[in-house]
């Protein structure tokens, strides 16, 4: 059962899920970092100074007895779901971007790649298929004109 489990453990995929999964956790901070420092500042001052995060609807307010709570507010905080969501659709586009920027990148060197063959062909000379069909043709011509000859 060790055994398996190591070579399960081993497997190309999993680690490259781990890595994913690190490299993830790590991207999800900056985004979040570039969503409430640099974003939402932007759009607070774009709304007059609206804060997502403290948007609620309050369906009971605390009771307080002077410094002391006697009952909590109950309140759905809505405000910090849309900057959830914010947060969702810049890490989705972001990750969108990148995929795509590779996708491009992967692309532009294959493309590259392609036209070095086909120069290396080019250059090479013409292939033995193409060698072959020449002589078919010359032999051929050549026992058209045998047959034209004997005539």
């Amino acid at each position: 059962m060790l055994k398996e489990f190591k070579e399960f453990a081993m497997k190309g995929n999993v680690l490259d899920m781990a890595v994913g999964v690190i490299v993830g956790g790590a991207f999800g901070k900056i985004v979040t970092s570039v969503v409430n420092d640099l974003i939402m500042p932007v759009f607070g001052y774009l709304t007059a100074g609206m804060d997502f995060k403290n948007l609620k609807w309050v369906l009971s307010p605390a009771v307080m007895e002077g410094d002391k709570m006697i009952k909590a507010e109950a309140a759905v905080a809505y405000g910090n779901f849309i900057q959830n969501v914010i947060d969702f659709l810049i890490i989705s586009f972001s990750i969108f971007l990148f995929i795509y920027l590779i996708g491009k990148a992967k692309d532009k060197f294959r493309h590259h790649e392609a036209e070095e063959e086909t120069q290396e062909e080019a250059a090479a000379g013409p292939s033995q298929e193409e060698l072959l069909t020449e002589i078919r043709d010359l032999l051929k011509a050549q026992t058209s004109q045998s047959n034209s000859n004997e005539e």
